[in-house]
């Protein structure tokens, strides 16, 4: 199934600065997505004669210009910038330690909130009046900026400062499966009681972690999010520039959600390869479609599972289309691997759990249940959660399947 381009190769950002609070700025088209970053007037009528800090990364953009380019641009008094995951413009690996200094294009303090730190400080935002997140999520539980947006809003609610998220589409955001997170397994990659597959814009997970109590200052925070236009959940997303160093294409966003689980086993997801979440496989795999030996790729990973081993794998190139039309999280992959791996009892590593939000699925799976008798445990959780989930849903949802 093709999926709908954002167009925006072609999108032109036309600005005029009358004042510090007038811009007049050219949309796209009316059939394209407008992200809430291209609804670039609200942005500055938000922030006018306000100082202000930014949670930013290499999808922040305006057309094809940073968003913090195009505020300084535009005479916003922007005051120091925050960086998640792979660093302020993306440059950073997976996992790699993200320090805090200088943006060196902007030159403006940049605070990291990845690492021994997550949560800016009061100090990192006593100088500032207004905080805007703006990052692009692929809408999986475990994929991190998330839990950054998370815990910045506990640290702007807790000392008074007002968030503003600008919202983007969830190309994930066809569908919600898989099992709710437990409590007792919140962590950095799983931070709220959801299902793997949340269904959520960011903006709309904003609005649900401080409406049901996720974010635990969330009652005194001020929330504004500026809303994108020509958005449901049942269009199809392509994003314009990767999220992450290794989700570098359609394919690989849409199979994330499944294939992610194998990054708490003993199975390779193509890490190091040309082709990260795109194949799986490991040593001795039959059958297989292909081999492909895992290294050191520059800025996108270090180190990773299988480092210089040869290993046979599954190509699954395609399989993206089919996962979008089954509308379900695939675990047929996972249930096969566990399958044909030759020592199930080291198959599962600790980190597993972790991923999964619950010990559940790998028990079951070591117990030899069906991929239909495991969905049919998810379903009390996931009825309660699609109920709650529809109160602050800000866009027209997909249809029931």
């Amino acid at each position: 199934m093709k999926f709908i381009t954002t167009l925006f190769s072609i999108l032109l950002c036309c600005f005029t600065l009358h004042s510090s609070a007038g811009v007049v700025v050219s949309e796209p088209a009316d059939t394209a997505v407008i992200t809430g970053a291209e609804r670039i007037n609200k942005v500055v009528a938000a922030i006018h004669g306000k100082r202000v800090g930014l949670v930013a990364n290499q999808t922040s953009l305006v057309g094809t210009t940073h968003l913090v380019d195009t505020l300084l641009s535009l005479g916003v008094h922007i005051v120091k910038v925050f960086a998640p995951e792979h660093g302020f413009r993306g440059e950073a690996g997976p996992g790699d330690a993200i320090g805090s200094g200088t943006d060196t294009k902007t030159g403006l303090p940049m605070v990291s909130l990845y690492g021994s730190r997550k949560k800016p400080t009061a100090a990192d935002l006593q100088d500032i009046d207004v905080v805007i997140f703006d990052i692009q999520d692929v809408g999986a539980r475990f994929y991190t900026y998330i839990s950054t947006l998370q815990y910045l809003m506990d640290a702007c609610a807790e000392n008074r400062k007002k968030l503003i998220v600008l919202d983007r589409p969830n190309p994930n955001g066809f569908y919600v499966d898989g099992p709710v997170l437990d409590t007792a397994y919140k962590s950095f990659v799983g931070a709220a009681p959801i299902p793997v597959v949340h269904g959520l814009t960011v903006g709309e997970y904003a609005k649900m972690a401080k409406g049901e109590g996720w974010a635990a200052a969330g009652g005194h925070l001020k929330l504004k999010v500026i809303k994108m236009k020509n958005y449901t959940h049942s269009t199809h997303y392509e994003l314009p520039v990767p999220p992450s160093p290794n989700l570098p294409n359609y394919e690989s966003v849409i199979l994330y959600p499944a294939l992610c689980l194998f990054e708490g086993t003993k199975v390779s997801v193509g890490r190091g390869t040309d082709r990260p979440f795109q194949l799986i496989g490991f040593p001795g795999l039959t059958p297989f479609d292909t081999t492909f030996c895992p290294a050191d790729i520059k800025g996108v990973i270090t180190d990773p599972p299988y480092n210089g081993v040869e290993c046979n794998g599954r190509l699954l190139t395609g399989y993206g289309a089919l996962f979008e039309a089954s509308g379900q999280l695939n675990l047929s992959l996972l249930l096969e691997m566990y399958q044909s791996y030759p020592r199930q009892s080291i198959f599962f590593t600790s980190f597993f759990d972790r991923l999964a939000g619950t010990d559940s699925l790998r028990k079951q799976i070591i117990a030899g249940w069906s991929e239909e008798q495991i969905r049919a445990g998810w379903e009390p959780s996931l009825g309660d959660y699609r109920k709650e989930r529809k109160k602050y849903l800000l866009y027209e949802d997909f249809p029931g399947r």
